[in-house]
This record gives structure tokens, C-alpha cells and sequence, in this order.
């Protein structure tokens, strides 16, 4: 009686966890086809007139251009660092690693705003100006650690064996870490440019506080919504996010399944 009891319990508790985390999401895109301002129900009618108006909106791309370049740039430099700290991590015994490993992953602990006020502080008292730069250079530390688990998978499953091989037929450290570990790694890799840039194109705390006068998506669609007649716009654009963001997760996660199943597969093959 008490497993027959128990077990409806646990379908029904998913059902409603995901209805009360991606319900609220869902209607974005619905209310994004109203033919009205107002967000109720029953709908007005269908349109599509809240996307054609985004193409014509100058701000509204400006702010486009500068979430994508912060995006691409955030993307290659905390790639680039944690493929550095992922290989050492991975690679090699030395002091205070733990320390280290931790220090760099505080930021998925941390409190974002905590984090923005912080980076804030310092780049006023260095006298740096708040703009695209002082963005990139906030979003490069808070998408590290994510870049950083991924490509710590990645490493972990890579067979030593090719280096030293590569190493005792006379190629050198970093001819062997350019034409071996990187194309072995590459999917993870891959996968940690497109999180990061996912991360980046979503992320609102830190780009509030960083961008001054040069605002990314996130902080032009918070900039709107004190205006109710341009509510309809903001949910387009929102449902045009959110729609990136899924497509580019769900790309990240086939390349990461791939390359695990490839993984598996050599381990067998060599076994």
C-alpha cells in the first residue's frame, strides 16, 4: 500500500513542475500572435504585425548588434581561457588546484547581482567607462565555469595514449596539443562556444550594470516593458530569443552526446 500510494505522487509532482517552470514561458509566444496590447484571455484575434515592426525598430537593432558582438567575443575569450584551466586541470598534479578549481567555479555559486556590483566597484575605481568592453569582460568570468564544465568532460575522456604517441614519433608539446587533443576535443569545444554565447545573449544582471549607454537585448526588453503599448514588440522579440536559445542548446547537446558516443565506441574498440 505504501509504494501504491506513493507512486502517483511522483508523475503528478513532474506534471506540475513543469507547468508552473515553463508555463509562464509558453505564453510568451502566444500572447506574442495577439491582435492586441493586452496580455488575457480569450485572445483578440491572430497576427503576425508585432514581427513584421521589429526590422523597422533602430534601436531594437543596435541593441541586436551589440548582443551579438558581446556574444561572439564573450564566447571565444571564456572558450579560449577554460580550455587553458580544463587541460591543467586535467592534465596535471600541482598546489592549490582545488583552490583554483574553486576560485574559477565561484561564479555558479556566487550571486549574480552580488557579482555585478563587485565588477562594477572595481572597473569605476580603475576609471574604466561602462560600455561593451566592461560587458565582455563581466560575462567572460560568469560563462568561465560554464565553458569550463563542459570542456573538463571533454578532456577527461580523451585517451592519453594519442599524445604519447604523437610525442615518441617527434612532434613537439604544441604541435602535438594543435594536431591531436584539439580535433579530439573539438566537440566539446564546440559546445562550450555555443553555451557560452547562449549564456551571454540571455544574460540581463551583469549587462545591466556594465553597459552604460550601450545596452545588449536583455536590457533594451527591460527598458521597454514601462511601456504598455510596446509590450506586444517586447514579446515578439522574446519569443524570437527564446527560440535561439533553444536551437542552440539542443545543437550543443547532440554534439555533446555524439562525441560521448564516440568516445564510448573507441573505449570498446579498444578493449
Amino acid at each position: 500500500m505504501r509504494n501504491g500510494f506513493k507512486l502517483p505522487l511522483l508523475p503528478a509532482f513532474v506534471i506540475l513542475y513543469f507547468v508552473f517552470l515553463y508555463g509562464p514561458i509558453l505564453l510568451i509566444p502566444i500572447f506574442s500572435f495577439n491582435n492586441a496590447a493586452a496580455t488575457t484571455f480569450p485572445l483578440a484575434g491572430f497576427t503576425t504585425k508585432w514581427y513584421g515592426q521589429l526590422p523597422g525598430n533602430s534601436a531594437l537593432l543596435t541593441a541586436a548588434r551589440n548582443s551579438m558582438i558581446v556574444g561572439v567575443t564573450v564566447s571565444l575569450l571564456s572558450t579560449l581561457l577554460a580550455i587553458c584551466a580544463a587541460r591543467a586541470v586535467t592534465r596535471y598534479r600541482f598546489r592549490g588546484k582545488k583552490t583554483m578549481s574553486g576560485i574559477i567555479m565561484a561564479p555558479l555559486i556566487l550571486p549574480e547581482i552580488i557579482i555585478a556590483i563587485s565588477l562594477l566597484m572595481i572597473l569605476l575605481q580603475f576609471g574604466l567607462g561602462l560600455s561593451l568592453f566592461t560587458v565582455i569582460l563581466g560575462q567572460t568570468l560568469f560563462c568561465i565555469p560554464y565553458s569550463m564544465s563542459v570542456l573538463i568532460s571533454g578532456f577527461e575522456g580523451f585517451d592519453r595514449s594519442l599524445e604519447e604517441a604523437s610525442t615518441d614519433l617527434g612532434e613537439t608539446a604544441f604541435g602535438t596539443f594543435r594536431r591531436v587533443t584539439l580535433p579530439v576535443v573539438a566537440p566539446a569545444i564546440l559546445s562550450s562556444l555555443l553555451v557560452s554565447f547562449t549564456i551571454s545573449l540571455d544574460e540581463f544582471i551583469l549587462a545591466f550594470f556594465l553597459s552604460g549607454t550601450e545596452p545588449t537585448l536583455p536590457v533594451y526588453i527591460w527598458g521597454q516593458l514601462r511601456f504598455a503599448a510596446k509590450l506586444p514588440s517586447v514579446l515578439a522579440l522574446g519569443t524570437l530569443m527564446i527560440l535561439a536559445s533553444v536551437i542552440l542548446l539542443t545543437v550543443a547537446e547532440i554534439i555533446r552526446r555524439r562525441a560521448e558516443s564516440r568516445r564510448l565506441q573507441y573505449e570498446h574498440g579498444t578493449h
